[in-house]
């Protein structure tokens, strides 16, 4: 299979470009223009091509896509100009960016300059800082030569970047990497815009009504100092705390401090109304993200922008200011994404994946065997914390039981277990959260087996570096068969796909352990333990699996989703039940790596996204 790397270089200016629109945005716009291309056919010399539209079509149609893999640096672009401006899909799509995120996490920058210089390839060049404002006929013949230059130089830099991350990077992960740029650049999914405009006007008359019933001015809900003013009318003290930013004393007004959060309890009805038109006011999200829906509808099916491996654990994250990754359940955004004519949306979700990989992974048997058996093991720690048999146990005691076992399992203490329950509504005294936080580790006693052990494999990886020379010492390895292996010469626990967990600078800080957490330019120490590093372990575990299993869907069915632990496919209408059962029987299978691993998935059908049952 040819090779063909690519790079395009685009018109932008200091109102058009990649900072104040969307990728999909940009490239839909109809300011968008192709300046020039540089294509690399395998080793050969990069090419250089800039002509009209027609021309750059014609050039482009030399090679041959359909049967080549096309590489880029940041290929959701590249391939989504190849798709939406020129029809074409290449047959593998092979994306260095991705693939350094995947190698070096956050460490360094997936700026193919960064790259360039951490592997020694060369040096990027400038030049397109200085075709800001420019269309393709502004340049001078000289200048555009210089731009040609450059760009060939990225389509080169490209080029020997992937010799350099190809060996470290799985040919499992390679193909998901395909997969994500594809639902970006191959969208499926279109937009029901009739329905999110009628949910965008009740959005604005409900707040305009909200406005009414309070009778207070927008400006004075919007501004702090306007809001705590009116606060004092009503004899409150507005609440206050102190910024992290500028550690001075700031107003509380935030829907997650506590002390805002309790005059929605107020007694006066007139302060529980003021503050919940506050935040109905000042909450945006909706109204932004359901007027963006509608623009991306004017221009076509929506893409799906998925940042891979955006998380420390390998899990995808949102991107292009459109995440998918939180819409809220039942949420008219989600009823809006409707499958093309002739189909249908099968969204599949894993059920508890997180609970059946922990117990797996600490070989806790009987918790095993219950999840295999299809038993209500919700029900089962209910009656443990309870002491009473499970056809006792009524719904709110299950709930409980159910908190434990999805939130017990990192180690938390009953403090923080009671201020979750609380989250919920549920209320219980520490002593209680303490007793139902023993119940769980006495009953499951390999999990806190698991989580001393990953102690002992953080206090290995610190102790062994710069590494040992003792050959009876030479491999730590943990979880069901040995399955994580710690490696100290990268200080990274190695997981069964290939890449690893790191901890950069795993070092210890008065009482704590710490290690690097890297966000742009800053760096941040983090706390690491035990518990967290099994937590780590088992969503990246999970982030695995969901992994495989949409490799298996997609050999069959188109995907054009992933959120969090559920795979998203479009499906011809006619075969919706046979795919369906096909989608659960990919979700129910178990890697190789993972003999024993009892899994299981819910499935629905729908019209739509959020219509899928």
């Amino acid at each position: 299979m040819e090779l063909l790397t690519i790079d395009f270089e685009t018109h932008y200016s200091r109102d058009f470009n990649l900072k104040k629109q969307t990728t999909e945005a940009y490239i839909r716009d109809r300011r968008f223009e192709v300046v020039g291309v540089g294509v690399k056919r395998d080793d050969e010399p990069t090419v250089w091509f800039s002509g009209t539209h027609k021309r750059t079509r014609e050039f482009l149609a030399q090679f041959n896509w359909g049967e080549s893999a096309a590489l880029a640096h940041n290929a959701a672009f590249d391939m989504a100009i190849l798709n939406w401006r020129f029809g074409i899909r290449p047959k593998r799509i092979l994306d260095t960016m991705s693939m350094s995120r995947a190698v070096h996490g956050t460490e360094i920058s997936a700026a193919l300059a960064s790259l360039a210089t951490h592997y020694e390839l060369g040096e990027k060049g400038t030049e397109v800082h200085d075709a800001i404002g420019k269309k393709r006929l502004s340049f001078s013949k000289e200048e555009l030569a210089k731009y040609g230059a450059y760009c060939k130089q990225d389509v080169e830099l490209t080029y020997l970047l992937l010799k350099k991350l190809t060996p470290l990077v799985p040919l499992t992960e390679l193909r998901l990497i395909d997969l994500t740029i594809r639902m970006f650049s191959e969208p499926e999914l279109e937009i029901d815009s009739a329905l999110l405009e009628t949910h965008l006007q009740s959005i604005v008359e409900s707040k305009a009504k909200t406005l009414e019933e309070v009778g207070i001015a927008k400006e004075e809900l919007m501004s702090n100092p306007k809001f705590a003013a009116a606060l004092r009318k009503l004899n409150i003290t507005p609440p206050v705390k102190t910024s992290k930013t500028t550690g001075k004393e700031t107003f509380a007004f935030s829907k997650t401090d506590e002390g805002f959060k309790e005059l929605l309890e107020h007694d006066d009805l007139k302060v529980q109304t003021l503050v919940s038109a506050r935040l109905k006011i000042k909450s945006t999200i909706e109204e932004t993200r359901t007027a963006r829906f509608i623009e991306i509808g004017k221009r076509g099916p929506i893409p799906i922008p998925l940042r891979y491996y955006a998380a420390h654990t390998g899990r995808w994250g949102g991107d292009d200011k459109v995440n998918l990754q939180n819409l809220p359940r039942g949420s008219v955004l989600k009823d809006a994404l409707v499958a093309p004519p002739g189909h249908v949306v099968i969204d599949s979700d894993s059920s508890q994946i997180e609970a059946r990989t922990l117990a797996w992974l600490a070989d806790q048997k009987d918790l095993v065997k219950a999840f295999s058996n299809g038993d209500d093991v919700y029900k089962i720690m209910a009656s443990k914390i309870y002491n009473k048999p499970e056809e006792d146990i009524n719904k709110d005691e299950r709930f409980v039981g159910k908190t434990t076992i999805l939130g017990c399992g990192y180690g938390m203490g009953a403090v923080r277990f009671r201020d979750q329950l609380s989250s919920f509504g549920v209320d219980v005294s520490e002593g209680e959260a303490a007793s139902i936080v023993e119940a769980y580790r006495s009953s499951y006693a390999s999990i806190p087996k698991l989580w001393n052990i990953a102690n002992k494999a953080l206090d290995f990886l610190i102790r062994r570096k710069p590494p040992a020379t003792n050959a009876d010492n030479l491999v730590f390895t943990m979880g069901t068969g040995g399955l994580i292996v710690a490696d100290p010469d990268r200080e990274a626990l190695g997981l069964p796909n290939g890449l690893s967990i790191r901890y950069p600078n795993l070092r210890t800080e008065g009482y704590e352990l710490v290690y690097d957490t890297k966000r742009g330019a800053s760096v941040t120490a983090t706390k690491i333990y035990g518990g967290k590093v099994i937590e780590n372990l088992c969503q990246a575990l999970a982030r695995i699996i969901i992994g495989e299993q949409m490799l298996k869907i997609a050999s069959r069915y188109k995907v054009v989703m992933t959120v969090h632990d559920a795979v998203c496919c479009v499906v011809p209408e006619a075969e919706a039940e046979e795919a369906k059962e096909f989608v659960m029987q990919c979700m129910r299978e178990a890697p190789a790596w993972a003999k024993g691993l009892p899994l299981n998935c819910e499935a629905g059908i729908g019209a739509s996204y959020g219509g899928c049952k």
